[in-house]
């Protein structure tokens, strides 16, 4: 590559990558001038007591918030919780700066949305804004104004629990996700009363964690780093986001919430990020268990000086900066910047200017029907149909009989899913509920069976009798909520307990037998995927879970959602992902010495993009215009879809390249492209994508990001493993 095209390839990219530069929402040259002034005016204890925040309202943080001395509380929940604490720090304090309150509004405030990974299974990130906005507009009534959201993690171990809190195993839908919830959440304006500040987390790496293991150590090349991990994080960036979340694992050895490398040189330095950074929870005291600091004073110094301007909850800042400023450990400059950058959200949330809110809007706001019918239709397009032998579904409305079995057929509390906020139990419809809302109740015959966990099968004979009597039995089997999140990290990836022996003795009466699978993660079923010959991925969806599934099982929606992550065989399959690199001996069928396993196939359960529907569709005519082109230059790829069926149905057209030949091994597949469409009964429509050349890089030897010369494979089609061929190629 010679030097001419070389930086034209680079001030392209740099271009791309900054056409947003990370400015907040309503900021201007005014607040700068207030937060100068006001800086001007604090003492040093109000300074750092900005870069504090604590855990609910306490006897320790309201004497705090009295004395000027607290930034933030998280988990202070409700209109008038918040107005009280509020009034103590505006009226009280001598500089009367309003508080920020943050809360885990991760998929929905009271009214709970699918969990972001089913979210992410809609392909639909409209949709997804939508939820998010939603979700900002119930918790701003209710005193919030920072959401610890989106999770932008990358998962490619289905073990890690915390996979349901993200979009999956791919960065081109994960940034396509976390701009939608950014954009959801914060709006063009965050001083609107109906939005807060998003908080990307958590920055950067986390979902790489070793063998699936939450808050375990990640090892990865800086390639990597920069071409799976970091993207989401830049398109939330590039959004918007005010605020980000630093993470508790290690890096390379660095942990993350010390790491001046991510925390300051990328996200300040490259991305000329304005927000501040705030820890996970003690993830600063954490540097201590990490090895890399002696003391909590060390950890906090090591932590403020990365670029971490906020402690939450381990109170290590507010007792150890004024003597590490007074050692020369830390700058006057290194804190007024943190305090600098929190009060800059503040003033962009207008919180100086309007610091309480309207206590009897709350209830008005919350669980709006509007807000209803939206996690209907999300929850609706976020169902995965993986199997439908026969085209068992949609059932019929005028069957005869149903038998409705297991342990998260009748279940009000795990449909929520992990991190459901003020979700609450006796809000969500049950899937009991919503076939009896579709049929006659008395056609219905519910057994539990069994329970999620345990080998109990006192209940399996009753569950048999009314598969023997029935049509049809709906078994729905899972994970419980606390299954999956945070700490909820699994070894096996089976369902638990007696479910699939459930499932072994349902198939047994011969009565066809759909299974709907409530889960937060990928699941390793072999058998069910094998012998049950109708399969719904439902995920956790929610409050209106049992409304959505009856949609789909009885064809009032015709399911077009797609999985965001790979569907193991088996957990020895994993780490498993569908953008992996090549090898030197490719996986083959035929060749024992290529990499694979003796012991399974070598292709995944479901690859990552797959999802059935009521619809056939027709994929014909790729058609790449130009078929050469420079690295300045784009190509444009259409291709013609056409829905063969009678019903309408939605699609998810995707679109796939390879770089064939590259300076470095490049996946054998990344996506590039998808667009969600409907299509009327025998519909034909042409479906187009724009690839930019500049997207098409990558890191080389020496970190500089190029787009080389040569061919690249483009496929079309329905998911990650099929699809029409087509090629272009870069030229000099």
């Amino acid at each position: 590559m010679n030097i001419i095209r070389y930086l034209t390839v680079t001030i392209l990219f740099l271009l791309h990558q900054t056409l947003v530069i990370a400015q907040l929402p309503n900021s201007n040259s005014d607040i700068e001038t207030k937060i100068n002034a006001l800086l001007r005016k604090m003492t040093l204890d109000e300074k750092i007591g900005q870069m504090a925040q604590y855990s609910d309202m306490t006897q320790r943080s309201t004497a705090l918030a009295k004395e000027g001395r607290l930034g933030s509380l998280l988990n202070v929940r409700g209109a008038a919780k918040y107005n009280a604490i509020q009034k103590i720090a505006v009226e009280q304090s001598r500089l009367k700066i309003p508080l920020i309150i943050g809360n885990d509004v991760i998929h929905g405030y009271r009214t709970i949305f699918p969990i972001p990974l089913a979210q992410a299974a809609s392909w639909d990130p409209d949709l997804v804004e939508k939820a998010a906005a939603v979700a900002a507009k119930e918790a701003r009534a209710a005193g919030t104004h920072w959401t610890f959201a989106p999770m932008v993690d990358i998962a490619r171990d289905p073990r890690w629990g915390r996979t349901a809190e993200g979009a999956g195993e791919d960065p081109y839908l994960g940034a396509a996700m976390a701009r939608a919830q950014v954009k959801g959440f914060q709006g063009d304006n965050l001083a609107n009363p109906i939005k807060v500040v998003a908080c990307p987390k958590h920055y950067v790496a986390y979902g790489a964690a070793e063998g699936g293991r939450d808050y375990n150590t990640v090892d990865i090349s800086i390639n990597t780093l920069r071409e799976i991990y970091l993207p989401p994080f830049k398109a939330a960036i590039d959004a918007g986001a005010g605020t980000i979340m630093s993470a508790f694992n290690d890096l390379n050895g660095m942990s993350t919430s010390a790491n001046r490398f991510t925390l300051t040189d990328i996200l300040r330095g490259e991305w000329k990020f304005q927000g501040f950074v705030i820890s996970d929870w003690t993830s600063i005291n954490e540097l201590v268990s990490h090895g890399i600091a002696g003391t909590p004073a060390e950890a906090g110094m090591k932590a403020v000086n990365a670029g971490v301007d906020m402690d939450m909850e381990s109170g290590i800042y507010t007792e150890h900066l004024p003597k590490l400023l007074a050692d020369g450990k830390v700058t006057q400059r290194t804190i007024d910047e943190a305090v600098r950058r929190i009060l800059r959200i503040k003033f962009a949330l207008g919180l100086f200017d309007k610091p309480f809110i309207d206590a009897k809007r709350e209830s008005s706001v919350l669980l709006h029907m509007d807000h209803l019918q939206l996690a209907r239709e999300v929850a609706g397009k976020s169902i995965v149909l993986l199997k439908n032998a026969g085209d068992l579904l949609p059932l019929s409305k005028e069957i005869e009989s149903i038998a409705l079995i297991g342990p998260l057929a009748d279940n009000k509390a795990d449909p929520l899913g992990t991190w459901a906020c003020e979700g609450r139990a006796e809000d969500v419809v049950t899937v009991l509920e919503g076939l009896k809302a579709k049929v006659d109740p008395g056609k219905i015959h519910y057994s539990r069976g069994c329970e999620i966990s345990g080998k109990d099968t006192k209940g399996f004979a009753e569950a048999v009798r009314f598969a023997q009597e029935a049509k049809v039995a709906v078994v729905v089997v899972g994970e419980s909520a606390p299954m999956s999140g945070e700490a909820a990290s699994r070894a096996y990836l089976d369902l638990p307990g007696v479910q699939e022996d459930l499932l072994k003795a349902i198939c047994a009466t011969k009565t066809p037998v759909v299974a709907v699978l409530m889960n937060g993660r990928p699941l390793a079923i072999p058998w069910v995927s094998e012998n049950v010959p109708a399969i719904v991925e439902a995920w956790h969806l929610g409050i209106q879970s049992g409304n959505a599934i009856a949609d789909v099982l009885f064809g009032d929606v015709n399911p077009g959602g797609k999985l965001p992550a790979t569907f193991p065989r088996a957990v020895g399959q994993v780490p498993i992902y569908y953008n992996h690199k090549s090898t030197g001996r490719p996986a083959s069928d035929s060749n024992n010495f290529t990499s694979k396993y003796i012991d399974a196939p070598i292709t995944p359960q479901f690859p990552f993009g797959f999802g059935l529907s009521y619809s056939k569709f027709d994929y014909d005519n790729l058609v790449i215009r130009p078929t050469k082109i420079k690295s300045t230059e784009s190509v444009n790829v259409s291709i013609d879809v056409k829905n063969l069926s009678q019903h309408a149905g939605d699609e998810v057209v995707q679109l796939y390249v390879q770089d064939v030949v590259a300076s470095m091994s490049r996946p054998v597949k990344e996506l590039k492209g998808f667009r969600r469409i409907t299509f009327q009964p025998g519909e034909t429509k042409t479906v187009e994508f724009t690839l930019v050349a500049s997207e098409l890089g990558f890191y080389d030897e020496s970190m500089q990001y190029v787009v080389e010369p040569g061919v690249f494979k483009v496929w079309v089609g329905t998911n990650s493993a099929e699809g029409i061929i087509g090629e272009f190629e870069i030229v000099e």
